[in-house]
């Protein structure tokens, strides 16, 4: 999506920051913006992915929005 110019946030765990850069330089995007999350995601709760998930919301619309954020 990032090569059609399309805007997409995406999410992964601290642990994999590494991967995800390592990827992103093979598809040839190097500054790819991505959030990285603290890692295990996998038994948290719901309430607790909704709270994980607010405190990254502003990092989202900056890679959602760009420039038009404000």
């Amino acid at each position: 999506m990032a090569k059609a110019g399309i805007p997409a946030a995406v999410f992964c765990t601290d642990a994999f920051s590494g991967i995800a850069e390592a990827t992103a330089e093979m598809e040839g995007i190097p500054d790819f913006r991505y959030v990285a999350v603290p890692h295990p995601v996998a038994e948290l709760s719901e309430a607790e992915l909704m709270d994980l998930s607010s405190r990254f919301i502003d990092e989202v619309i900056e890679i959602l929005c760009g420039d038009m954020a404000g």
